[in-house]
């Protein structure tokens, strides 16, 4: 069974690059939607975040069993939308304050960030599993 663990770690390598290019595409999502005050629903654009969870091969024997990162969804930030004070702008109350996306170009750039880091860090196993794999087909020879 050390075949099948040896190779295991490809697949939640695989899993982990997989899940944060959704990430890095739900951040983009709401960095190009910062600034959308009305969408289909007729409101400002939503934030939305990805939820991840461990998954488990429940296929492996007990002793074989490696978590894989699986997105269990992207769901919408339900905190305030920003009110900003804009009299001029066509969707502006009587009071003059129109709502902003709650999208918080900080936050998004730290989460971008930390995106990058994560699938940089699962490109860096793979490749050096490809590495240890080659080294041990020198051996061979």
């Amino acid at each position: 069974m050390t075949e099948i663990k040896s190779f295991r770690a490809l697949d939640i390598a695989g899993s982990g690059l997989l899940a944060e290019r959704r990430r890095l595409e739900v951040v983009a999502a709401n960095i190009a939607n910062a600034q959308t005050v009305r969408t289909e629903d007729g409101g400002p654009y939503r934030r939305r975040e990805i939820l991840f969870e461990s998954f488990v091969d429940r296929r492996l024997d007990d002793d074989d069993r490696l978590p894989e990162v699986k997105i269990a969804g992207v769901v919408p930030d339900m905190s305030d939308f920003r009110p900003v004070k804009d009299p001029g702008h066509p969707l502006a109350d009587e009071d003059g304050w129109v709502l902003m996306p709650n999208v918080d170009m900080v936050f998004e750039m730290v989460d971008l960030m930390e995106a990058m880091r994560s699938y940089e860090a699962n490109l860096r196993t793979i490749r050096a599993f490809k590495t240890m794999v080659d080294a041990a087909l020198q051996i061979g020879r």
